[in-house]
């Protein structure tokens, strides 16, 4: 459906415009930031939580005095210089390397798979080209094209590493079975013939000094914005808007009531463990045993070496299906999920004065980075439109796939 352009306006405009985010995570405070810095405007930032900075928010433990990331870890990696030096404007970036480990009935192993993993594992000390061809000779060869996650496992490494590393921490983590997932989650992680153990290959990767929640609330600081939390949006108030418009990051599902269903998420619950000294030694250890009801550990004083703290704070992660009172975190996408998913997404294009940006209103996993990427980009998008009084786009991106 066409919509109505909107009212053209300049940085000469005489009127200001008032615009409505809702979510003060990346994909909000990015897109107010973009629209405060170019147009003459007031914008209004609510979140229902709290706390700034979304399922990013880090704090200081009070009694450890460590930087905690509550909502799991996050380590920022990409390979655009544009995302990297806009982070870098707010706060500073702290080299981090992240070396996770896998802790199994047969020994704790590095991820992602490499040529250490692959040598301790089958007690052998291959070099790269040997264990290539090793691997490949693993693969079961009668799957041609994979049709799901487990098929692609068993082509690309064999059933002994596919069940030791993938099999019982996927199912975990998504609850279901791994069949039941496409192909292409498997295909983002790599592989490596190499002793390389840095869990990304990316060539910018950090974590902020002073947090993530620190570098948010620079991109907040700006005269025309203005924090709201513990704020909920209630969109009955399209009906007579107040606002000029309205940029939506929550769930798309939540935005309507839920009219045509709910989609399938993931969420996590932490149990907290407060100790003295080393509690594991690293930052994170994955849990691929079925047996064993956490996917992983994290201990927080890991990811900022450059500070020393005798007491640690640690965090078994869990993963179970969403219920209406628990926060979202991975969308599921299930064949299911995408027909419900387009049904949202006709609904939100008929609307006249709403975009709907960030993870959770496109329902899609994406990383930090493509976040802050994707704001970026949108908000080049809505300026123009803005600026030339054509109409404004309603999601960053253009598929359900």
């Amino acid at each position: 459906m066409n919509q109505p352009r909107i009212e053209e306006l300049s940085n000469n405009s005489p009127r200001s415009h008032r615009f409505l985010v809702i979510g003060a995570g990346f994909s909000g405070a990015v897109t107010a930031r973009q629209l405060a810095e170019e147009l003459p405007c007031t914008i209004d930032v609510i979140d229902t939580r709290d706390h700034i900075a979304g399922n990013c928010h880090t704090s200081r433990d009070e009694t450890s005095g460590v930087m905690v990331h509550h909502y799991g870890p996050h380590i920022f990696n990409t390979n655009s210089r544009r995302v990297w030096d806009y982070v870098n404007r707010f706060g500073v970036m702290r080299p981090f390397i992240n070396r996770v480990k896998a802790v199994t009935s047969d020994g704790v192993f590095p991820l992602p798979i490499n040529l250490l993993t692959i040598n301790l594992f089958f007690q052998k000390t291959f070099s790269p080209t040997e264990a290539r061809e090793f691997v490949a000779k693993l693969g079961d060869p009668s799957i041609s094209e994979p049709a799901n996650f487990e098929e692609q496992a068993l082509k690309m490494l064999g059933r002994e590493l596919y069940e030791a590393f993938f099999y019982g921490y996927t199912k975990k983590q998504w609850g279901c079975e791994p069949r039941e997932l496409p192909a292409a989650v498997l295909k983002r992680l790599p592989v490596r013939f190499n002793y390389d153990d840095n869990y990304y290959d990316k060539e910018y990767q950090g974590i902020p000094e002073n947090g993530y929640s620190d570098i948010v609330q620079g991109i907040l600081d700006h005269p025309a914005i203005k924090v709201h939390l513990q704020t909920r949006f209630d969109p009955s108030e399209l009906a007579s808007p107040k606002y000029d418009h309205y940029f939506y990051t929550g769930p798309i599902d939540a935005f309507f009531q839920y009219s045509e269903g709910r989609l399938g998420y993931r969420t996590i619950e932490f149990e907290k463990i407060d100790a003295e000294g080393d509690y594991q030694g690293a930052a994170v250890l994955n849990y691929p045993d079925p047996a064993i009801p956490w996917t992983r550990m994290h201990e927080h004083k890991h990811f900022t070496p450059w500070e020393s703290h005798e007491r640690t704070v640690v965090f078994r992660e869990f993963s179970k299906e969403t219920g209406p009172l628990d926060t979202p975190y991975y969308p599921k996408r299930l064949a299911a999920d995408k027909r419900l998913l387009a049904k949202y997404r006709s609904l939100a294009e008929a609307l006249t004065n709403v975009s709907f940006l960030g993870r959770l209103a496109t329902y899609r996993y994406m990383d930090m980075e493509t976040v802050i990427g994707e704001a970026l980009d949108f908000s080049e998008r809505f300026l123009l439109a803005a600026r030339s009084g054509t109409t404004p786009p309603v999601f960053p991106n253009d598929e359900i796939s």
